[in-house]
């Protein structure tokens, strides 16, 4: 039996690698980096997001990468209240939200946008 015990990284494809580092550090804080010579990733806790250009992605990669295919919820330690404040001061349109929804180790607060390839991005906080 395999014991899988988290995800270490994740591939957007996307249209506009800068806009996308763009979006989630000016955005939802994330930390742009660079590896293996040119490639970009965001780093955020112990995670990463790596990124693909559309039609140039690097092998091996998902069978039908399409830029604006994924659902990705987000924990936050920002209490909701400040995301929505600070989505607004970056003109980011709230989809939906906030809203009651189930995590993975319990009950969320949410709040839903699109990044630039309108990827559905939740922000969440755990309810105590």
């Amino acid at each position: 039996m395999i014991k899988i015990n988290r995800i270490d990284h994740l591939i957007l494809t996307v249209q506009d690698i800068e806009k996308t580092c763009q979006f989630y550090s000016e955005v939802l804080g994330m930390q742009v980096y660079t590896f293996l010579g040119d490639r970009k990733g965001l780093k955020f806790g112990n995670q990463t997001i790596r990124l693909h250009q559309f039609k140039k992605e690097f092998e091996p990669k998902a069978y039908y990468p399409t830029p604006g295919s994924a659902d990705i919820c987000l924990i936050s330690e920002t209490p909701l209240e400040q995301v929505i404040e600070h989505l607004k001061l970056h003109q980011v349109e709230i989809v939906e939200g906030p809203l009651p929804r189930t995590g993975s180790i319990g009950t969320l607060e949410s709040v839903y946008i699109r990044d630039p390839d309108l990827n559905l991005i939740e922000v969440s906080n755990y309810k105590s």
